[in-house]
């Protein structure tokens, strides 16, 4: 798609991280301009773990809120379950707790009736608390669309003490999203394409983005063993900080290409849909490498930052062990659907080329 004549540079309001940051979540939403009443979208994790410092900051603030439990998908019909919740109870914020699926099913809930956001996430798992991008899914787990709202969040709460305490699965999942950022944004930028704003992208949004990737290799090895003890150090508060405000901002104010496009092929198998996005996002770096012919020494740092970090770099990795022509073909037909972010790549892409690409992927990250 052509480039717009104007750069475009999309931010939230406000970003906030460290220790013990939940205990101050009422007080930050007033300090943005928010009175009440709030909707908590939560998942049932967050619930469990948050509940009673929600009870704390809110009765300290002396904030009325109440807790919506999040269904489980970012689906239509969910979106609309948590309009109609926060219709009732006339909130001025949603406040949206929990994974990616939970913010981005909040935001949209929120931008259809022109309420303030805030994305309070307790997993550093993916880019989504800093956008205004809605990925949103089908009952079944496949990628229905990309909703694109009109504002960024006006606050981002991040307590790396919680984030802390999460599987270090998701950690890794969400340096699987962070890593597709500066390979995207950098082709985004040299095809001269439309960011995620509709604007062109800016030199500030290019060098976030190479700096999120730098950071993920020095950081991410210490930041897994920080997390697998359930503690927090520099190293984790940097690996964070890198999947959720500097890959958010990075891919958003420059763009997504091919590495994004796979991941929403990879959702049309039903044996992917165990595994994380940022999980299918990582194999999709390496077959956005294959398809721009990357040099091998840009491939071999990947597949070795991704073994070292336990992210996946074959599809038998990702529930697909033998897959056959057929099941390559409809992964990239998916892939190559009108509107996908592939169609950013600088040359014209098809579903046979993608899985041809795959193939290749496939074999270099089995050995």
């Amino acid at each position: 798609m052509p480039m717009s004549s104007l750069a475009v540079f999309s931010a939230p309001g406000r970003y906030i991280q460290g220790p013990e940051a939940t205990r101050q979540l009422a007080e930050e939403l007033k300090y943005v301009g928010f009175s009440g009443p709030v909707l908590l979208v939560a998942s049932s994790s967050a619930e469990k773990l948050l509940a009673e410092v929600w009870r704390e900051t809110f009765s300290a603030a002396g904030l009325n809120y109440g807790v919506h439990s999040f269904g489980g998908e970012c689906t239509a019909e969910e979106i609309t379950t948590i309009e109609n919740t926060a219709k009732q109870h006339r909130v001025d914020v949603i406040v949206a707790c929990g994974g990616g699926k939970v913010l981005d099913a909040g935001r949209a809930a929120a931008a259809a009736l022109d309420l303030g956001f805030c994305s309070a996430p307790t997993l550093a798992s993916s880019d989504a608390p800093c956008s205004a991008l809605s990925v949103v899914y089908y009952a079944n787990g496949e990628v229905s669309e990309y909703r694109i709202h009109r504002r960024n969040p006006d606050l981002v709460l991040v307590d790396s003490s919680v984030v802390a305490k999460a599987p270090a699965r998701l950690l890794v999942a969400g340096m699987g999203d962070a890593l597709a950022t500066w390979f995207e944004a950098r082709t985004c930028f040299k095809n001269k394409v439309k960011n995620m704003r509709g604007g062109a992208s800016t030199i500030s949004a290019l060098a976030l983005a190479e700096l999120c990737y730098k950071t993920l290799l020095a950081d991410g090895p210490d930041a897994i063993r920080a997390v697998k003890s359930g503690k927090t150090n520099e190293s984790l508060e940097r690996l964070i900080e890198a999947n959720t405000l500097l890959s958010g901002l990075g891919f958003e104010s420059s763009g997504l290409a091919a590495a994004h496009a796979v991941h929403n092929g990879l959702t049309a198998m039903a044996a992917t849909h165990d595994y994380y996005h940022g999980e299918k996002v990582a194999f999709g770096v390496l077959t956005q490498l294959v398809l721009e012919g990357a040099p091998k020494h840009e491939l071999d740092e990947v597949i070795g930052f991704s073994r070292e970090v336990g992210l996946p770099t074959s599809l038998k990795q990702l529930g697909l062990d033998s897959p056959s022509q057929k099941d390559l073909l409809i992964i990239g037909e998916r892939t190559c659907q009108p509107g996908e972010t592939i169609h950013n790549e600088p040359f014209k892409v098809s579903p046979s080329l993608v899985a041809e690409a795959m193939k290749e992927a496939d074999s270099l990250g089995r050995w």
